[in-house]
């Protein structure tokens, strides 16, 4: 044993010296190639400048600036947490280049100077060559790749006793759900056998099943996240929805409206959540009654101590090469996005949507900085032994609003997601117990043209129309309010005000909200809920002048759905819903009749327009792929599992059936090992065979033999 201790004590000697060398030499080259950056200033000096005495000054600099990063950037980075995220990303620079101003500065006989830029430069080149340096030779020993994974758990965790040390093994395995928001089970299962998602392909070849599920009328992330992490999606209309009662919009991507349903979840359900037992909450909506948060909106607007969603920030950023390569990520997302945005513009790729102002950094801190921070802290969770981790990684949700669920554009960010999912898989290996990784998505996504886009007019113009009240000559566009928007907002400290001012001013006129193609209009000035018999004495015109527009598929009203052509269907009345709603799916009118027993639904609820030909819906929203109501691809996301855990026994109908099955299969870990199931095809689907064409049918190359991609842990986007 103490040969053992002695041999990893010399390994890890002799990896320090070699990234000190090899720091030393990118010191050297960077002093001969940047004219501000000079490790001889004094060549007057005694001993000369010998290429002796550049190289034990660049040695010098190398070992003091490696220490400080060491030592000083988890102190600084802490100290830092209370600065907005996007802030404290734009300081990285100039912090590190501090350090190094510092480093220089101890050198002794002052033989160490650089112009402050220059210095920030020379610290971001050097941070990124130790780190890569260092992983390369990680990689080659499973010892030290685990114990650089290590650096990335929550320091606060491991003060508290939870270090989740390798010997510590769990007798339960752990499970890891992990959800790839906006991902539906067609483009899952398209990009699986097209080869952009190999570590997904060699899943389902070697381990799991996948299946597709059928969401809410409100087919969006509010609605699903909460249903799946609280088991209840009672009550949640929509993405927005005016409340009469106090006056207020609720839009579940807003910290206190967020956190308003949470309390609401778990007083009808009487229980805490999904990971109320040992759980933690990374980069979602709520809570789901973990005690390990990072990046939790629900939990986001609370003040002092209690507010511990920002801890993921500080477990990633103590390391400063993650903070460099992460902000250079992110610069080069943003110059992606602008760059696809152009190109599209300039094949004037239809439909299409504006994709300037704040857009390209909302996309920036989507599909890179809050996928790294998510995938370190649910690395931190693994490896501190966590019984049960709940994330949501957003990316593809947030691309594919703007730029179609189809794609290049998306088809690049599935697969950097894929190796993402890789990494994780990789650190399963050196985790202190078994883990069990699920996959699974909250809802898909809907092509289609805007609603706008296709007639020249909001939603919120044709009800005034309709209710006989000015409309604006020119249209005005509706907002797009996808999830990653609020997100970016909160990390900014700033207010997430979507839609509608927060208390609309009561009053004859309606509130008209959107969320994807699912319209909202309620009248403030009417108590309770109105009448069909209300609503067509106040306004004759509203009810036919939406029923009959060709962009509307049909109407909710006190318990009626109405059509084009003057069709009307009783929700109480068997089979006349079902047949007026036949051409959303399989039970779309169940959805309708659910949503129709909500206290605040609206007075009227409007679904867009779908075909099923195509697919296509027309969002109320500046949103080219949608989410959010009934028709296409947006109500059927995927559930993916171990074949090691029981099936489902029945169609998933509903996020809080997917929460039962979670349930379930978090008691099964706890009651020990389970033998695998016999039958390992890779595909679980109820439609027909002829529907649904295998992904086993179209393997991707590499993905059989049993191998994951060998990725760099801070910087997913590279491979080696």
């Amino acid at each position: 044993m103490l040969r053992g201790r002695w041999r990893t004590a010399g390994s890890a000697l002799a990896r320090v010296i070699l990234v000190w060398a090899v720091s030393t030499l990118t010191m050297l080259l960077l002093a001969a190639v940047l004219p501000d950056f000079h490790l001889q200033p004094d060549p007057g000096g005694a001993g000369g400048d010998s290429i002796t005495r550049i190289g034990l000054t660049a040695a010098w600099g190398a070992g003091a600036f490696g220490l400080l990063s060491a030592l000083v950037w988890p102190v600084v980075v802490r100290a830092l947490l209370l600065v907005p995220a996007l802030v404290l990303g734009l300081l990285v620079f100039f912090l590190n280049g501090s350090l190094l101003l510092l480093a220089l500065y101890l050198i002794p006989n002052g033989r160490g100077e650089a112009a402050p830029e220059t210095a920030v430069v020379v610290a971001a080149v050097m941070s990124a060559v130790a780190s890569a340096t260092s992983t390369a030779l990680a990689v080659r020993d499973d010892g030290a790749y685990r114990r650089r994974l290590y650096r990335l758990a929550d320091r606060k965790r491991r003060r508290q006793g939870r270090r989740g040390a390798p010997g510590a093994a769990e007798s339960a395995p752990g499970l890891v759900f992990l959800q790839l928001d906006g991902v539906g089970y067609e483009v899952l299962r398209r990009a699986a056998g097209a080869g952009l998602m190999p570590t997904v392909a060699g899943w389902l070849d070697r381990s799991h099943r996948v299946t597709s599920w059928r969401t809410d009328w409100s087919s969006q992330t509010g609605a699903s996240q909460l249903g799946i992490l609280h088991g209840s999606t009672f009550d949640v209309p929509a993405f927005r929805w005016y409340e009469k009662d106090t006056g207020e919009v609720v839009v579940c991507n807003r910290p206190s409206s967020a956190a308003a349903l949470e309390r609401r979840a778990s007083a009808r359900t009487g229980e805490r959540g999904l990971l109320a037992l040992d759980g933690a909450s990374r980069g979602n909506l709520f809570s789901g009654g973990a005690d390990q948060l990072a990046l939790v909106l629900s939990v986001s607007a609370r003040r002092g101590p209690g507010n511990r969603s920002r801890a993921g920030y500080f477990a990633y950023f103590s390391d400063p090469a993650n903070a460099v390569r992460t902000f250079l990520s992110f610069a080069a997302e943003v110059a992606r996005e602008i760059g696809q945005s152009v190109r599209a513009r300039l094949r004037r790729a239809a439909p299409r949507v504006s994709r300037g102002g704040l857009y390209p950094v909302i996309r920036a801190f989507a599909t890179v900085v809050e996928r790294d921070v998510v995938v370190a802290a649910v690395i931190g969770d693994m490896l501190a032994g966590r019984a049960a981790v709940y994330a949501d990684l957003v990316a593809y949700d947030e691309v594919a609003h703007h730029s179609g669920p189809h794609g290049h554009d998306t088809d690049q960010v599935l697969a950097r997601l894929d190796r993402s999912l890789a990494l994780i898989a990789r650190v399963t290996e050196h985790a202190p117990r078994d883990y069990r990784v699920v996959l699974l998505s909250d809802h898909g996504q809907s092509p289609g043209e805007t609603f706008l886009g296709a007639y020249g007019l909001t939603l919120k113009d044709l009800v005034r129309a309709g209710c006989g009240l000015p409309v604006p000559r020119r249209a005005g566009r509706t907002h797009s309010g996808a999830e990653a928007r609020a997100a970016v907002l909160t990390a900014l400290h700033r207010p997430v005000e979507e839609g509608e001012r927060a208390r609309p001013t009561r009053g004859p006129e309606p509130v008209v909200l959107a969320s994807g193609n699912l319209g909202l209009v309620s009248f403030p000035d009417v108590p309770g809920r109105a009448t069909r018999e209300r609503i067509e004495r106040d306004h004759p015109a509203l009810l036919s002048t939406l029923a009959e527009h060709p962009g509307v598929g049909f109407l909710l009203v006190d318990g009626q759905v109405l059509g084009p052509g003057g069709a009307v269907a009783r929700l109480s009345a068997p089979g006349e819903a079902e047949e007026l709603l036949a051409a959303f799916g399989p039970g779309a009118a169940e959805a309708v009749r659910r949503t129709d027993s909500f206290p605040h639904v609206a007075d009227i609820m409007v679904n867009s327009a779908y075909d099923p030909a195509t697919g296509a819906v027309h969002a109320f929203e500046e949103q080219i792929g949608s989410h959010g109501g009934l028709g296409g691809e947006q109500g059927h996301p995927f559930l993916m599992w171990p074949t090691v855990l029981t099936a489902p026994e029945e169609d998933l109908v509903g996020a809080e059936s997917v929460h039962a099955l979670l349930r379930r299969w978090l008691r099964e870990a706890e009651d020990g090992p389970q033998v695998p199931v016999a039958d390992r095809a890779p595909l679980t689907d109820r439609r027909p065979a002829a529907a649904r064409p295998l992904v086993e049918d179209h393997p991707s190359e590499g993905v059989r033999s049993g191998t994951l991609p060998s990725v760099q842990v801070a910087g997913q986007d590279e491979k080696h």
